[in-house]
């Protein structure tokens, strides 16, 4: 029989032993559970989270995660997509009245061969330019749908009221001054619309605080307040800056202004942007006004032949004469006359936001309208002068002007090619063996 001393003796001596072998648990550690007292309380390092593995097919490191682009539409881009659905769905409308379903159809096919040469000739220029895809699309869905209705609508409210109180003068003079006015006014409605700071007023409440909104109905009373758009230093007499009441377009700016050159100053970029913007706006008004030109002109030789098939004759290719006219007029000796007009107002309005001389901006835009206006009047007066009348008046007036103008595209091009395709200087130093 043992005695109780000796078994506590024995259970002292086994705690002391645990107690030495358990050690202090420090930073960076952990404890590892288990039932056995010696293990209970051993401590080993944390191991650092490994970084997640990379997929056997990828290749050199592992690329970071590409930030999630949130796509919203606001309402300025809402109203202007309904705005130009629901002008195209008018002038649809409006030019099937006047044509029908197969002069329809056929207009479009036919307005539709010249368009891609234009199109491509002002892509072409707009390599210079840089105007972005959005931008383009919408002044060319300005020029086909919105602007040609309303052209429809004002010339046939102005032609019929001239009609009734000049007669046969009032027609020529809604021809002539009248129709310019309407559909020059109405192409160039949407180089203005691109320049209303609208998107950024709605978006400065959540916007960035180091770009505020400008004022766009009126001035607030006080001093003069700093033009909210103007981020380039002060320089003394830099006067070519953006108007306070426009949208900054990054392709409508001068040249950055530095002491050597204080005064702004006009670029090739901002010249080929305007060039661009009014001539594809004016391609798609264009493509619009050949469909109803066409398709009436194939309605009437449509009805033209079934009278003559009536009286018995033939038929013969001079039955759709008209047709084949307004194309060889409209689709091929002239498919650049509205891109031409409509530049002249893209160019001057280009000059007024960048130029820095005050009687140049003032008179630059008002100068390219009525330009555009009276080049489009003597075009169309040019219709009533007979063969040999418009043959000269093409000759004379329309061919120089065109030629000046891709005269202009090569140069802003060569201007913008320029010195990327210079050589490097070398840096300064001792010849080589050779020199």
């Amino acid at each position: 029989m043992s005695s109780p001393s000796g078994g506590g003796y024995r259970t002292t001596v086994r705690a002391a032993a645990d107690a030495r072998e358990m050690p202090t648990r420090t930073a960076g550690t952990r404890t590892v559970p288990g039932p056995r007292g010696r293990r209970a309380g051993r401590t080993v390092p944390r191991r650092p989270a490994a970084p997640p593995a990379a997929p056997p097919f990828a290749a050199g490191p592992p690329r970071l995660p590409r930030p999630v682009r949130r796509v919203a539409l606001s309402s300025v881009t809402a109203t202007a997509v309904l705005t130009l659905a629901g002008c195209g769905v008018l002038i649809l409308h409006l030019v099937h009245r006047q044509t029908g379903t197969t002069g329809l159809l056929v207009g479009l096919g036919l307005a539709l061969i010249p368009l891609p040469f234009v199109l491509g000739g002002l892509a072409w220029l707009n390599q210079t330019a840089r105007v972005p895809l959005r931008h383009t699309v919408f002044c060319l869905g300005w020029g086909a749908f919105a602007a040609t209705t309303a052209a429809i609508l004002a010339n046939g409210w102005t032609s019929s009221y001239l009609t009734s109180h000049q007669g046969s003068l009032g027609e020529m003079l809604g021809a002539d001054l009248v129709t310019p006015v309407i559909e020059e006014s109405a192409k160039g409605a949407a180089l203005l619309i691109l320049l209303l700071p609208l998107g950024q007023r709605l978006r400065c409440p959540g916007g960035r605080a180091d770009r505020p909104c400008a004022t766009v109905l009126h001035r607030l009373p006080g001093p003069r307040q700093p033009r909210p758009y103007d981020r380039r230093p002060a320089l003394p007499h830099a006067r070519g800056r953006l108007r306070p009441y426009l949208r900054p377009l990054p392709y409508l700016r001068p040249y950055p202004l530095t002491h050597d050159r204080p005064r702004a100053r006009a670029r090739p970029r901002t010249l080929a942007a305007g060039v661009v913007l009014g001539g594809i706006t004016a391609c798609g008004f264009a493509f619009t006004e050949n469909a109803l030109y066409l398709g009436r002109a194939f309605t009437d030789d449509q009805q033209q032949r079934l009278d003559s098939i009536g009286l018995g004759e033939s038929p013969s290719l001079r039955d759709f004469d008209s047709t084949v006219q307004t194309f060889v007029l409209r689709g091929l000796l002239s498919p650049f006359a509205h891109p031409l007009f409509t530049a002249l107002t893209g160019l001057g309005l280009a000059v007024t936001l960048t130029t820095g001389r005050r009687w140049l901006a003032r008179l630059a835009a008002p100068a390219g309208l009525l330009l555009a206006m009276a080049l489009h009047g003597t075009w169309n007066a040019a219709a009533d002068l007979g063969t040999h009348g418009f043959l000269l008046v093409y000759a004379v007036l329309m061919v120089p002007c065109f030629g000046a103008l891709l005269c202009f595209a090569a140069w802003a091009r060569a201007r913008t090619v320029r010195p990327r395709d210079r050589p490097r200087a070398r840096p300064p130093g001792p010849p080589g063996p050779g020199g």
